[in-house]
């Protein structure tokens, strides 16, 4: 069985955390209003692309695929390994 998660390559999966992701059809709405504001070809090529795989993607396997932004490690100013 191939995961949802499978589907979409780095790029793709990084440009979908910064939309609503709560749900597939959130971020189908989001990436279609982003289409319209976007002048960019290579950019407008990604979002088609997944809009395109959401498309394919039945709700419980868009579930599966657990978006997260992991919490960046908190450092001092000049200690570069957070220490």
């Amino acid at each position: 069985m191939i995961l949802a998660l499978d589907n979409f390559n780095a790029e793709e999966l990084n440009l979908m955390t910064i939309f609503d992701t709560t749900t597939r059809e959130a971020l189908q709405s989001d990436l279609l209003t982003a289409l319209h504001e976007v002048h960019e070809t290579e950019m407008i090529e990604v979002i088609g692309s997944i809009l395109e795989k959401l498309d394919s993607l039945k709700d419980e396997e868009f579930a599966e695929i657990g978006f997260y932004i992991e919490a960046e490690d908190e450092f001092t100013e000049g200690d570069a390994f957070g220490e």
